[in-house]
């Protein structure tokens, strides 16, 4: 491992959590794949398996800040292991109605409580944020490795949960899920001494952090590029069975997630000046005018060539992203302000993915690639007219203003633009 990520897990705890973390993320790309394999399985009908999949993402998106925030008042431990168990036993309520063939709306019911589960990226990061607060240089690369170990989810977890649903039985896939989400969050909150404290609401510091300008444009940024990431899933599967060759859509798509993961490690090496809201609207452009080639692309091998090279914006763009949202978030409320840019792919994958099998459906696979590309200037426009608020963080940020009274390291003057 490089030096500067062997530098960020010299510090006690770190290598645990990060460990935990990342099996506990792994049901973020099995859940909802499994439940649209096992729902196709038993019940041969794709549009209840993608209506599941969507109420998922739905819920996920609506609940997810609710849950971060009631973190940031009063811990991981209190607020992660009951939400668990909440998710678990609806989990398991929706694999015994479809064994048990109950009504469609039984499931839609479990499905959106499954929703609750909480964001563990966010919760490691938070964690990184409270080691390193101050110390630009190792929270950049800290931000860095979690994007390789979500690119790794996501190309592994797909793979593990169709192949688990299809070789052994239907319900394999999400049951499996849930043991993954259980056993790396109640490892991640065994573990106390990494634990951000918590900050009970107190007055003003209770309302949300979506208050923030520079994270409204993040978030709304966010949903323009989920719509990517939906769409590309979506159409490339649908090329892929257009040309014969419907399985190797999870390679190929393998690839998209590879190119991100490498370019996440490069990025993390690094030591970057210069204003990160720059980086972030070139990491956008980058992100957007890598979709055009998609819509030249007449096989598989050079689809896979193109998405390696679309891959290359994704991680950078996301790490800058972490970085602005910790600039811009107070520190009392940093894990609900990373979720609600998870929120917004959640949202802007869901919409993504219905547009796109609207325009595969009425014109073919090919034109469906206007999708993201329509999506990606979508992101751009919402970047550049954003970009003003993103440049310095507000002047009165309690994160600042705290970050200044409470850390003998790392003090700067309010409104300097953290290295990331």
């Amino acid at each position: 491992m490089p030096s500067p990520y062997r530098a960020i897990f010299a510090a006690p705890g770190t290598a645990s959590f990060s460990v935990a973390g990342f099996i506990g993320r792994m049901p973020l790309s099995m859940m909802g794949i499994g439940i649209v394999t096992m729902i196709s399985q038993v019940t041969g009908r794709y549009g209840l398996a993608g209506a599941l999949s969507a109420t998922l993402a739905m819920s996920a998106a609506v609940l997810g800040p609710l849950v971060s925030r009631l973190v940031d008042r009063h811990g991981q431990r209190r607020v992660l292991r009951p939400v668990t168990l909440v998710s678990l036993a609806a989990a398991a309520g929706l694999l015994l109605c479809v064994q048990q063939k109950a009504p469609d709306w039984t499931l839609f019911v479990f499905t959106a409580v499954i929703g609750i589960v909480p964001s563990l990226g966010a919760m490691i990061r938070a964690r990184w944020a409270e080691i390193y607060r101050g110390e630009e240089r190792r929270l950049h690369t800290a931000y860095s490795w979690e994007s390789i170990v979500d690119e790794v989810c996501f190309i592994f977890g797909p793979i593990l949960s169709i192949g688990l649903s299809t070789a052994w039985f239907p319900e394999a896939g999400p049951l499996f899920a849930g043991v993954f989400l259980a056993v790396g969050a109640f490892w991640l909150t065994s573990q106390r001494a990494t634990e951000p404290v918590p900050h009970p609401q107190q007055g003003a510091r209770g309302a949300s952090a979506l208050r923030s300008p520079g994270l409204q444009v993040l978030t709304l940024a966010f949903v323009a590029t989920g719509a990517i990431f939906g769409s590309v899933d979506v159409v490339t599967v649908a090329f892929a069975e257009e040309q014969g060759h419907k399985a190797a859509a999870s390679l190929v798509l393998a690839v998209y997630a590879l190119g991100s993961g490498l370019a996440g490690a490069v990025f993390g090496l690094l030591h970057l000046k210069g204003e990160a809201s720059r980086r972030w609207l070139l990491g956008i452009c980058a992100m957007a005018v890598s979709m055009i080639p998609l819509l030249l692309a007449g096989n598989l091998p050079l689809l896979a060539v193109a998405l390696f090279v679309a891959g290359l914006s994704i991680a950078p763009t996301m790490v800058t992203t972490m970085a602005l949202v910790e600039a811009h978030v107070p520190r009392t409320k940093l894990t609900e302000g990373m979720t609600w840019t998870g929120t917004g792919l959640a949202i802007g994958v869901a919409l993504g993915s219905s547009a796109a099998g609207s325009v595969v459906d009425a014109s073919g696979a090919e034109a469906g690639y206007v999708v993201p590309v329509v999506s990606g200037a979508l992101a751009v426009a919402v970047g550049l007219l954003g970009h003003r608020r993103l440049r310095r963080p507000a002047p009165n940020r309690e994160g600042q203003r705290e970050r200044d009274d409470n850390s003998g390291v790392g003090k700067r003057q309010d409104g300097e633009q953290p290295v990331a």
